[in-house]
């Protein structure tokens, strides 16, 4: 016999909770996706700006299991491979030591932005009016009329408070720290909230470059032939020209991450101080010495796992309460789609 159709609330609208919520649906479920942000894809961020648009998260992403591959090719339009396979390893002082560990697997990015990839698989999903933006849910709690039901209390950007109920299941696809914490502040799932203090996730400082006097006539690229490149320079742990990647613009542009220990030693520094010192260390790593028309940067609380939870997801099938996101396996784009397509069919 059918299951009866069910309305899932998701908090978060990354790469994790979007495919949470297709799943669902698809399985001809009803979901409400609670979104804190102005927009949908998490980490699988781009900025737009003047002179081009920046991957100020996820740079690139591999495809190795099936169903994440299977998923990639439904909607193949949105992504394109990225000959940056030959990735460079660097010395503090930014020289070419050699290749980086090979990765057998093609680097991917999504197209015109990595961003473009959750938001062309979440557009259904808003078309349909499942998605609610720019509203935090601050309480999980049982529905005050129907007790075997869920409801949840938020607030908006503008300080407007709301109670949205009726949902039979409420699966949290957002960043470990503030999933415990909404899962602690809500009296729910004790030994979820103890099991994720074992999780340890870096921030990192992210720079953005552009170089629009690279494209007069004689230059083509400004610094090193490479396109990108893997760094032990203490401030720096990553450098990619972002106009290398395919749909992108022409004009030179970088950008740059540094490195986790750096990020949590200046985790609190106003952001032009940031970037003062990662733009001195970019110099270093590069030889690129011409002055940046635009600078920009984003500092990301919770960046790069380095201790995962161990397990695709956690799901309570008689509470209805389920937990998935890049952290449970690891940091990668591809950990978190596994994440919540295997909490969903665990709802299921």
């Amino acid at each position: 016999m059918k299951k009866a159709t069910q309305h899932f609330a998701i908090i978060g609208a990354g790469m994790a909770g979007i495919t949470c919520a297709r799943t669902l649906v698809q399985a001809g479920h009803k979901v409400t996706v609670f979104e804190k942000s102005r927009g949908v894809s998490g980490r699988m961020a781009t900025r737009d700006s003047a002179f081009g648009s920046f991957d100020h998260g996820a740079q690139y992403f591999t495809a190795i299991d099936p169903r994440f591959l299977l998923a990639l090719e439904s909607t193949a339009s949105l992504c394109k491979r990225w000959s940056a396979n030959s990735v460079q390893e660097l010395d503090e002082l930014g020289r070419v030591t050699g290749i980086a560990t090979p990765d057998s697997h093609a680097h991917w990015v999504a197209v015109p932005g990595m961003k473009s990839l959750v938001q062309g698989w979440a557009e259904p999903l808003k078309a349909a009016g499942q998605i609610e933006l720019q509203t935090c849910v601050t309480q999980i709690e049982r529905d005050a009329v129907s007790p075997n039901q869920w409801q949840l209390r938020t607030e908006a950007l503008d300080g407007a408070l709301h109670v949205f109920s009726g949902f039979d299941g409420v699966l949290l696809a957002a960043p470990s720290v503030q999933t415990q914490t909404l899962l602690k502040s809500s009296k729910l799932a004790a030994p979820w909230v103890t099991q994720m203090d074992a999780v340890q996730v870096a921030p990192c400082w992210t720079l953005m470059l552009a170089f629009p006097q690279a494209m007069q006539p004689g230059m083509s690229t400004l610094g090193p032939q490479w396109n990108a490149a893997r760094s032990s320079h203490h401030r720096i742990a990553w450098a990619a020209r972002e106009s290398s990647k395919p749909g992108r613009q022409v004009i030179e542009r970088w950008t740059v991450q540094a490195s986790a220990a750096w990020s949590q030693e200046h985790l609190h520094d106003d952001p032009a101080r940031a970037e003062a010192k990662l733009i001195k260390a970019f110099t270093e790593v590069t030889g690129i010495r011409a002055e940046p028309a635009h600078v920009d940067s984003q500092r990301w609380l919770y960046a790069k796992t380095l201790k995962p939870l161990g397990q695709s997801h956690l799901w309570d099938p008689k509470k209805g309460l389920g937990v998935c996101g890049d952290w449970c396996l690891g940091y990668r784009v591809e950990d978190a789609f596994v994440s919540g397509l295997e909490l969903a069919l665990a709802a299921l």
